[in-house]
């Protein structure tokens, strides 16, 4: 079993939280890990990416080759775009709707949008208004984690454990939040998914 995800999105986004949630579910599941170099959160709104590599057997590099990536899940669309290169071609591009614009040039959303929807698997979702339904906006990150989880190659269950262990010195309503988001987003790829 090998399962590479390439992570995407800006700065203040939660993908460092998406990350170390899927890591603590993968180690938790007896599974090797490797992350590549997270870039840009030093600098909110400015590009961040992250390279993770699970499996069931040593992993010797942190990066993920071009045409490898099982799934990119992206918190931003047009970020989404950025890591296309390194998608196989049995892979899952998952993303959410809201553009965060941060530079001048943001191009077209409907272009964006466009180029998302031609790829044979994708989930395309509205992850902050989800985010809002199921009690915070700021748990729009856990609803696009839940709507890759059926991407992701450990149990269900051993994310919701990340999410207690990551959020827990936040008490019990934080964590029960975000799991609700993360039940959300799963439900909502699930169905797409099932279409595709």
């Amino acid at each position: 079993m090998r399962n590479d995800i390439i992570l995407a999105g800006v700065g203040g986004q939660g993908i460092l939280s998406i990350a170390a949630i899927i890591g603590y579910a993968a180690v938790d599941s007896g599974l090797y890990l490797k992350q590549a170099e997270v870039h840009g959160m030093s600098q909110r709104g400015g590009p961040v990416q992250s390279h993770l590599r699970i499996a069931d057997r040593e992993i010797f590099s942190d990066l993920i080759p071009f045409g490898q990536a099982q799934l990119i899940l992206s918190v931003e669309p047009m970020e989404s775009l950025r890591y296309l290169p390194y998608l196989a071609q049995q892979g899952w591009l998952v993303t959410n709707t809201k553009p965060f614009v941060n530079i001048p040039n943001y191009p077209e959303l409907d272009k964006v949008m466009d180029a998302i929807r031609v790829l044979p698997r994708n989930i395309i979702i509205d992850a902050d208004e989800l985010a809002k339904e199921a009690g915070s906006p700021k748990a729009m990150n856990m609803v696009m984690l839940g709507a890759a989880s059926p991407f992701i190659d450990v149990d269900y269950e051993k994310l919701q454990t990340g999410i207690q262990f990551i959020f827990g010195r936040k008490g019990d309503k934080i964590v029960q939040m975000n799991l609700k988001a993360l039940k959300v987003g799963r439900a909502f790829a699930q169905e797409h998914s099932a279409s595709k």
